[in-house]
């Protein structure tokens, strides 16, 4: 990891891009911004995300769950 100013990337903006591609580069704006310069990676997927579901399934058991709840509570 390596920290330089705004001024120093700007300054030397294609050594700074390349360094990026296998460290993280941090530019200090000022007192208090602070960025980080890093290389992009896609992620591939997994397990994990092959189980994953979306925002509507998610509703539509948390609505099922819920109507079920209140059956039960509405039996007693």
């Amino acid at each position: 990891m390596r920290v330089i100013s705004s001024s120093e990337l700007r300054n030397n903006m294609k050594k700074y891009l390349d360094l990026a591609m296998d460290e993280k580069i941090v530019i200090q704006r000022g007192r208090n911004e602070t960025f980080v310069l890093t290389r992009e990676e896609y992620l591939e997927p997994d397990e994990d995300l092959k189980r994953a579901i979306s925002a509507e399934e998610l509703l539509e058991g948390i609505e099922a769950d819920i109507r079920t709840a209140f059956r039960k509570k509405a039996k007693e």
